[in-house]
Formats: C-alpha cells, structure tokens, sequence
C-alpha cells in the first residue's frame, strides 16, 4: 500500500485526490464539520490550481511516477518471492485497496500480508492505510489470516540499499541533509501514550525510549543515525529537516527550505535524502528536485543533488522481500474492523 496520487495531470484529477485524501479524519484530526469547511470551503478551491501544473511537470510516460514505481516495486518483489502474489494499493486514488484485495481474494489467497510502503509509522500514513484495508476485509467479509509489515525505519534490509544508494554521492565538501515528509507536531504527540516525553523532554526524537516507540519523529531520527553511522559521517556533515508543510498546524521542524537557505551562505555542496519516501513522486521529483534546489541556488548556493528514492532499486527489492518474508513468518492474527 501506498499513499496515492490522482489518475491524470489536470485540476479535475488533482481536486478529485485532494479531497479523499485531506477529507481523511487521519491526516486532518479536527471535528468533522471545521475539516469540511476548511477541506471543502478552502483548499480545494485553491490548491488544485497549484498544484496540477506541478503534477504535469513531473508527469512520465503517461502517468505519475509514483504509481509507476510502486508498481514496478510490486512486480518486481513478486519475481523475487516466486510463488506469493503481489497487488498494489494506494490509499488516495488508484489502483484502490478496495480493487487489490478483490483481486487478491479472486486469487484463492488465505493468507494476507499488509505493506504500508512506509519505513517511519504514522497515523497519517501507515494506520490510515491498515485502516482502510481492515475495513474493506469486513465489507468484502473475507477473513483470511492476515499479518503486518509494521514500521522496519532501522531495519538492515532498509538501511543498507539506503546507505548503497547514497554512497555514489559521497566527496569532499558536502552536507547530507536527510528531508522526511512533515507531520504535525499533535500527530506525534499522540504517539507517546505516556505524556511524559515527547516535546517536553530536550531532544526527544533522538533518545529511545517505550514512550516514543510508534513516535513518526523517533522513527526519522534513527534512520539517519543508523545511515550516518554506516557512511562514517561526521555529525557537522548532515541535517535533518522536514518538508511539505500544509496549513496554519505547528509541525515538526525545522523546514527543509529554512535549512536550505542556511546552508546556501556555506561553501558546501548539498545532497539531499529523503528517506520516509521508497517511491519518487511530487515531494521528491518536483518540491526538493525544482523548488527546493531553485530556493537554495536563489540564496547563493552553488551545488545540490536530490538522490534517487529506491524506486525498484535492485537491492532494495531484495531488501524489501526479507522484510515481507519475515513478516509472514510471524503470522500475526490482526482483528478485522467492523463495517
């Protein structure tokens, strides 16, 4: 499963997934009537006007690049694991899970791996996803045993074709800032069950603990610590930051542009990861390869590089199939939601 894009490059398209997407009580958390006033009433008779010819700049072959290679993702892992089926999902938009799981049943399956393509666990993202898939398994009343990727942000099987695909960047003079998608600051409040660590103890993200063990923050935190770790980069070498901010909601920080901008009055030449990502989209290919490279050359700098997500990366997939073989050796039995 992954997040979801909208069908085609136009403002119909785009209006269409904004609005199941921000619509969704998981990505905007506030009383159903004030998400449809500010949903409804104002961003989406603003946005998909911006945002299309964003959409159209990146637009490949006829569709969008990520839909393009989570499929190729799954087509690929599919040849890697033999004889376990493999459908795509997404959340927004199409293909649906809806539509992967009708086929996966069509199939004769009995036994259902759930894989939120997302390293980092979030309510957003990755429960919002289970979600959808659960209660569909209820609607559809299908009830094969069923089992969960989970978040694997330090995993060996992430982090080293993370690390791998990094490595070609690596000279003299750089800084690595590793850009994660945001998430706002009350998303990740809610992850600390305990209410005595997050955002109250200094350095919260960075410090393990049971307190921040769901923690989207925590999670980021130590997928950068595990890659620095393994290139042998040095702490003054690389940042970390957070991008794709939407509205007025304290996120986390600090923006991806505002430390852009700093590092723009430095001599260094900037590699940007952005790890919460496995598939390249509109956050990767247009936001940091256009607007985030345009704003850092604008404030003085001379050289930066957006690394590749890893797509269908070779080592990624073989990656990626030691996780899901792993996963459905634990055979975890997950309660279906009631419709």
């Amino acid at each position: 499963m992954n997040i979801g894009t909208p069908d085609e490059a136009t403002v119909p398209s785009v209006k269409k997934y904004l609005g199941e997407f921000l619509m969704d009580p998981d990505v905007i958390d506030i009383p159903t009537i004030l998400r449809y006033i500010l949903v409804k009433g104002i961003i989406l008779n603003v946005r998909p006007q911006k945002i299309a010819p964003r959409y159209e700049s990146i637009w490949m072959d006829g569709d969008s690049p990520l839909r393009i290679y989570t499929n190729k993702m799954a087509e690929k892992l599919q040849l890697e694991l033999g004889d376990i089926e493999c459908e795509v999902g997404m959340r927004y938009g199409n293909p649906s899970i809806k539509s992967a799981l009708e086929k996966l049943k069509s199939k004769g399956v009995e036994e259902l791996l759930l894989a939120p393509l997302f390293p980092h666990h979030a309510q957003a993202t990755t429960e919002s996803s289970t979600k959808e898939a659960l209660l569909n398994l209820s609607k559809m009343n299908w009830h094969p045993k069923i089992s969960e990727l989970g978040h694997f942000e330090d995993d060996p099987a992430f982090i080293d074709p993370l690390v791998n695909s990094i490595k070609p960047h690596i000279k003299d003079n750089i800084h690595i800032l590793f850009s994660f998608h945001g998430l706002p600051v009350s998303h990740v409040k809610r992850s600390d069950k305990t209410g005595t660590h997050c955002q109250i103890v200094d350095g919260c993200c960075s410090i393990k603990k049971d307190a921040n063990s769901m923690c989207y923050g925590h999670h980021c935190n130590m997928t950068v610590k595990a890659v620095v770790k393994k290139l042998g980069i040095s702490e003054k070498d690389w940042s970390i930051s957070y991008q794709s901010r939407l509205g007025p909601a304290k996120w986390l920080k600090p923006s991806t542009i505002s430390v852009v901008e700093e590092l723009a009055k430095t001599d260094s030449d900037v590699v940007i990861v952005s790890p919460a990502f496995l598939a390249d989209g509109l956050e990767t290919l247009e936001e940091l390869e256009i607007e985030v490279k345009e704003h850092f050359i604008e404030h003085g700098g001379k050289n930066l590089t957006v690394v590749s997500c890893l797509n269908d990366n070779p080592d990624w997939i073989k990656g990626l199939s030691t996780l899901v073989n792993r996963a459905f050796s634990k055979s975890l039995d997950i309660p279906i939601l009631n419709s």
